[in-house]
């Protein structure tokens, strides 16, 4: 029964008038003087039901700052001020022109007379002088520092440089000319504020064009992206926000510029072998180191950032090939003075695993409700997990090593407490019972049953005993077990795609090694390959820490969902058609789709609904949080550096190697955090970068001192190198 007709019951049976319920005297009326209980009882009802009325009434007036016509004229002013906010003076002029030719072409309104805009100029300059530098999106006041320190040192340009971006650094631009393609020709698909347009306003355009075809690993029929050029092609991502720009404009001050500057951009999307066969992508920067030496006599400086430290190493084993390059063993020795990783993806992310099972990581996962729901209902899990799948670049991101490097199910190098450490914490043994100990060596972990199982409340069954047959091989997974169970459950192109073009194992026999420099499917696997012939070569590993990373989770699933791209069946698996093939990897072979393509794809996803703050690891969203710089984790960036090559096996020259640390520190009230800040994008806007490649392009390299702020020395040395 209706609130109501509850209270218009009530007093027809008290036959008393009732005072009106805005009126909060009607709540304290005195008790009626009878001893019938259930007319007192009657009264009591009244009271409690007037109480409520009363109470309702008060939540349904709500603020005016919480109602629609002050959140929308709010949400109006500050999208204008957001789109002023990257207005540049200069523009000012060529807004007034454009608007002046729309309305002559369109006879939209009537001529306005000539307004001189150099005053709104003028006045637009003072405005943004007035605006704090801390506030400002793409300067904030350290703009040209480093550069002037080092020359007020008397420190010059001493050596070219070479910058090489990382994945999704580098703009895309269309060079489509079929007619649904044509609007947006030599316009970017990818990074300036048009990409922003094409995916609200041309979703499936842009999807269709950005995806590349599954079996060739190349452009689809009718489109064409390829990389933007130049040193803008990396130096912002969108007007505003900066990538590579500070450290230009930092060598700019030491003389630096397009003669001896050079900023290598490519389709981060393609393997590495695509790359040089549709772009001659390694056959270019070869071209321009070697012009480098021609023309000043100078061996080249080169620094690469995430990606790009997997994509030079790669690059120098093909120019000393003898079937590609022809460089011969002599080539870096001769053309490399030094190379500086930066926040370099060496053993590669943990995310790119999750963005292949699900589509999904910590960036989607912990979002806000609502934005989640958005991204969902616009971008869903599963046309972003095809369009990872699509690319075969960030297939190289698919972590190396297996359980040697990233543990097993009982322990891992970088867990934040192994056991006798967990029992050696001085907490309170009642609040340590609370607590909880899982290890990163599970990369997907299981927290529940599988939705799709029902369990009978009283059943004594043990769990796995009501499991379907397909789900009783589920459990928690180390990285090798998650490798081999993400590729049984991805389409058969690009299974085949992955085992010719990647290798994720370890290699620790010398002989294999020196093999390994001729087979390219082990270029980008530091750990199956050797450094290059370089005794004079000096590399440094510069990287941040201090931001929480994602590094293992907690996965969930569901019902079976049809999928185009599904390869499994009841039970999925690899199979290797030749077994006299060399290949290696998780899967040498492909997996056959299902007889009648019916749908038997499980439905798995991350379990954003788990939160376990005092669990060890910290678990977010489903997310186990580990070490890193936010987005790569420690172990990937500094292994290698620390101890992996100091091992002859993989650096036969002895090449030095300088590790530098950064702590990440931002400042609260800097969008991009500041000089110090750490974070994997940002750092490369950070002082002690910019200063390390200042320093060794200037000829004073020996100047940058190894560093450490965090543990990876003792993570390093639980690694199992050896065995």
């Amino acid at each position: 029964m209706s609130l109501r007709r509850r209270l218009k019951s009530t007093l027809k049976i008290q036959e008393s008038p009732v005072e009106s319920d805005s009126d909060t005297s009607g709540t304290n009326s005195p008790a009626p003087e009878t001893s019938d209980p259930v007319k007192f009882d009657l009264w009591n009802t009244k009271q409690s039901l007037l109480k409520e009325v009363h109470e309702l009434k008060r939540k349904r007036s709500r603020s005016v700052f919480a109602t629609r016509r002050f959140l929308f004229p709010l949400g109006v002013f500050f999208g204008i001020l957001l789109a002023f906010a990257f207005v540049q003076p200069s523009d000012i002029q060529d807004m007034h022109a454009q608007i002046m030719l729309f309305m002559d072409q369109y006879d939209i309104i009537p001529q306005w007379p000539d307004f001189d805009f150099s005053r709104v100029e003028s006045e637009w300059n003072r405005l943004r002088s007035n605006i704090p530098e801390v506030w400002k999106f793409n300067r904030d006041g350290r703009e040209f520092q480093v550069g002037e320190a080092m020359k007020a040192r008397g420190l010059d340009a001493e050596y070219p440089v070479v910058l090489i971006p990382g994945v999704i650094s580098t703009g895309l631009e269309s060079w489509s000319t079929t007619p649904e393609y044509r609007p947006f020709f030599r316009e970017k698909l990818w990074g300036g504020l048009n990409m922003f347009s094409q995916v609200t306003f041309n979703r499936d355009k842009w999807i269709a064009a950005m995806m590349l075809d599954p079996v060739t690993g190349l452009d689809p029929p009718d489109a064409k992206i390829r990389a933007a050029e130049g040193i803008d092609a990396a130096s912002s991502f969108i007007q505003g926000y900066w990538i590579w720009s500070k450290i230009v404009e930092n060598l700019a001050v030491v003389n630096y510029d397009t003669n001896n500057l050079h900023l290598a951009p490519y389709d981060w999307r393609l393997s590495y072998w695509n790359l040089e066969e549709r772009d001659g992508y390694f056959s270019k920067l070869k071209s321009t180191i070697e012009s480098f030496k021609r023309r000043q006599g100078k061996k080249t400086v080169v620094a690469a950032h995430s990606m790009g430290a997997t994509c030079f190493p790669s690059s120098l084993k093909w120019v000393e090939s003898p079937e590609h390059g022809g460089g011969g063993p002599d080539w870096v020795e001769n053309h490399i003075e030094a190379y500086i990783s930066i926040a370099g993806t060496h053993l590669f992310v943990a995310k790119a695993m999750a963005a292949f099972l699900s589509g999904e990581m910590k960036d989607t996962v912990q979002m806000n409700p609502a934005g989640s729901y958005v991204l969902e209902r616009f971008f869903s899990r599963a046309e972003r997990r095809k369009l990872f799948l699509s690319w075969a670049g960030s297939a190289s991101m698919w972590i190396k090593g297996g359980n040697a490097i990233w543990g097993n199910s009982s322990f891992a190098p970088d867990d934040p407490l192994d056991e006798v450490e967990f029992e050696k914490l001085d907490i309170d043994p009642s609040a340590k019972n609370q607590w909880s100990r899982h290890t990163h060596g599970e990369l997907i972990s299981f927290r529940q049953l599988p939705a799709s199982v029902p369990v009978q409340e009283g059943d004594k069954k043990s769990w796995t005993d009501h499991l379907r047959e397909d789900d009783k091989g589920v459990n928690n997974m180390t990285s090798e077990m998650a490798g081999q169970w993400i590729l049984e459950h991805t389409p058969s192109s690009f299974q085949k795609m992955l085992a010719t073009n990647y290798s994720f194992g370890i290699e620790r026999d010398e002989e294999v090694l020196k093999r390994n420099d001729f087979d390219h499917t082990k270029w980008t696997n530091p750990l199956e390959v050797r450094l290059p012939n370089a005794p004079s070569m000096k590399m440094f590993c510069v990287y941040g820490h201090g931001k929480e990373t994602e590094r293992s989770y907690w996965y969930t699933r569901g019902e079976y969902e049809y999928d185009e791209s599904a390869a499994d069946g009841l039970t999925p698996h690899c199979n290797d058609p030749d077994p006299s093939s060399n290949q290696t990897g998780p899967c040498a072979g492909i997996t056959p789709r299902t007889p009648l393509d019916i749908p038997l794809m499980r439905k798995s996803w991350i379990d954003a609904e788990y939160t376990d703050e005092n669990a060890v690891p910290k678990v977010r969203n489903g997310v186990k949080m580990g070490e890193g710089d936010g987005t790569v984790s420690l172990i990937s960036l500094g292994a290698m550096c620390v101890e992996g090559w100091k091992r002859k096996r993989w650096n036969p020259s002895r090449i030095n190697v300088t590790v530098v640390e950064l702590p990440h520190r931002p400042v609260p009230s800097m969008p991009r955090g500041g000089a110090n800040t750490s974070d994997h994008v940002d750092v490369l806007g950070s002082t002690a970068v910019n200063e390390i490649i200042l320093k060794v392009a200037t000829g004073v390299g020996h100047e940058v001192q190894e560093s450490f702020v965090s543990d990876i020395r003792s993570y390093s040395r639980r690694i199992g190198w050896d065995n």
